[in-house]
């Protein structure tokens, strides 16, 4: 119950942050994206109020042998520079240009434009879906392929 009620909190924590900077009024994202016309540069200060406060954040948990609220840290893979993730990261940055929302201020402007962040919200919830769908393809296609024994990833020494 505690983990859930500190998830809560920290969600509408982030999503009053998101309301209060305007990072959910898309006019106010396509601005800052705007170089060539009504280019509004105050979106810069959020994005280096975010990194600062994250940069903070990490150097203290590398410090921490577990989190303040946890066990342990997640161990995540690091695959490095790979084609998925440019790909991926175009797709966003694609997404959020022309439409001026990306996923968490989606969420947050869903009561404040119900018409316009929902239909974003439902095609990325299709996109996800689709990906997902895609990779566990790939992923069953390349696994049928492989010769007996043979693991993912390993080249077969023969």
């Amino acid at each position: 119950m505690r983990h859930t009620l500190l998830a809560f909190a920290s969600g509408l924590l982030f999503g009053a942050g998101l309301l209060i900077s305007r990072v959910a009024d898309p006019a106010k994202v396509l601005n800052f994206l705007d170089f060539t016309g009504h280019w509004d540069p105050s979106m810069a200060f959020v994005l280096v109020g975010g990194v600062g406060v994250a940069s903070i954040a990490f150097a203290i948990g590398r410090r921490l042998a577990h989190p303040w609220f946890g066990t342990s840290f997640p161990l995540l893979a690091s695959s490095g520079l790979t084609p998925r993730l440019f790909i991926g990261a175009g797709l966003f940055g694609i997404g959020w240009g022309l439409v001026g929302l990306c996923p968490g201020p989606a969420v947050v402007a869903l009561p404040l434009a119900p018409i316009r962040a929902g239909i974003f919200v439902i095609a990325m919830l299709v996109g996800l879906w689709g990906a997902r769908a895609v990779t566990l393809r790939i992923g069953s296609a390349r696994s049928q392929s492989l010769p007996t024994g043979a693991a993912p990833g390993v080249q077969n020494s023969r």
